[in-house]
């Protein structure tokens, strides 16, 4: 069963709205949420039936009170009266487009809502709404009718939940095929070394084969593992990081490729800027930027990397550092996907030269973990500069 945390959606509801109730599939901590507040607002009600005397001061407001408990929610809460009308709202609740001045702005919700006031029977369903302008919504949603008749809604929106869970579903089915073409050409590479046991050339061309196919299974192994550990967390070890040296160390892994291409490695900008962040994760990034361009460059080229700072009022002092190529150049299409898993430009290419179609994306994590964004400037038969954008170390921890 899926679980997901109480939390607010839109920014208010909209005409333009299509509702199709479902299986409900409330969450246990949902289920648990609704006890609280039922016990709370049934409390609430046998204490001032209790202190509601005559001559003993002004009678406290109900209403307040429900607001109050509903106000406390992290999720949309709301109580209908007897005539479908709006008691009590919190803000969640108008924001996830529950309610609508004082009426219930989803008609699904509101059939449901008299038929839990007549039959007395808690019911549990799902909504999918989609408003004008707003990605689709998924809500979980608990109706149930109070003691003295009115009806509590409590709504827990489950889209962010259920994006992450289509998301890992599709990881796990490229990877799953990804895997399958090493594995498999490893399969056949074995029986023809099998077959061909009685000439020593032809074992020697398929073990290197086989050598080379295990090499990739190994990449893509280990990035399908670094990439689910990265996911775009905040890195656990972040430490003082001198640009200069992140840089150099990530050139130094791209060295030995970029001399057997006879392609030039070249540092340029401003020196001495300094970033927080994890020193292995952001040499990984740059280093993977580093190989897409020399391998996506022709013999003789020349790749460079630039650095500059970048000050943006809103944000904070920021850190721009640009990896650039005059290889084949990305089209305008490609641009759009080239972060996606497993996505390539070059197919062919990439696997002559081992790609996984990974490397970009544990770039987007990285960078994403560290508070930055990664951009990219591309033109078929030009090259391409992509640029990543660091928030740079506060100025305290910069050297005297």
């Amino acid at each position: 069963m899926l679980t997901s945390e109480c939390g607010t959606g839109g920014t208010g509801p909209d005409p333009g709205r299509s509702d199709r109730p479902m299986l409900a599939d409330v969450t246990p901590a949902l289920a648990a949420l609704i006890g609280v507040v039922v016990g709370l607002l049934g409390g609430y009600l046998i204490a001032w039936a209790i202190v509601r005397q005559p001559n003993e001061g002004p009678e406290p407001d109900p209403l307040l009170e429900l607001r109050r408990v509903l106000d406390a929610l992290r999720c949309g809460g709301a109580v209908i009266g007897p005539i479908d009308e709006i008691l009590a709202a919190n803000e969640p609740a108008i924001d996830l487009g529950i309610v609508r001045g004082n009426r219930v702005a989803i008609p699904a919700l509101l059939t449901q809502v008299r038929e839990v006031r007549r039959t007395g029977e808690t019911a549990a369903i799902n909504l999918d709404q989609t408003r004008a302008g707003r990605a689709e919504q998924q809500l979980a949603v608990r109706v149930l009718r109070l003691e003295d008749g009115n009806v509590l809604v409590i709504a827990d929106d489950r889209s962010a939940a259920l994006r992450v869970q289509a998301s890992a579903r599709d990881f796990m089915a490229n990877a799953t095929h990804e895997l399958k073409t090493p594995v498999g050409a490893i399969t056949l590479l074995g029986e023809a070394v099998e077959q061909a046991a009685d000439d020593p050339d032809a074992v020697v061309r398929f073990s290197r084969k086989i050598q080379a196919e295990s090499s990739r299974l190994s990449l893509l192994v280990a990035q399908i593992v670094q990439l689910s550990r990265l996911q775009g967390q905040a890195p656990a070890n972040a430490e003082r990081l001198e640009v200069d040296e992140v840089i150099g160390s990530a050139l130094d892994r791209s060295r030995q490729l970029a001399e057997a291409r006879r392609i030039s490695l070249t540092l340029g900008g401003v020196r001495g800027l300094v970033v927080r962040g994890s020193r292995e994760q952001l040499v990984t990034a740059l280093a993977n930027l580093v190989h897409n361009a020399i391998t996506y460059s022709d013999d003789k080229a020349r790749v460079v990397v630039t650095t500059r700072p970048v000050e943006d009022a809103e944000r904070g002092d920021r850190i721009a550092i640009a990896v650039s190529d005059n290889g084949i150049g990305i089209s305008a299409e490609d641009t759009r996907r080239i972060f996606e898993r497993f996505y390539r430009v070059d197919y062919a290419r990439s696997r002559q030269t081992g790609g996984t179609g990974l490397g970009l994306s544990i770039v987007a994590e990285i960078v994403e973990g560290h508070g930055g964004e990664v951009a990219v400037w591309s033109k078929l038969g030009s090259g391409s500069t992509f640029t990543i954008t660091l928030p740079a170390a506060p100025a305290e921890e910069e050297v005297a």
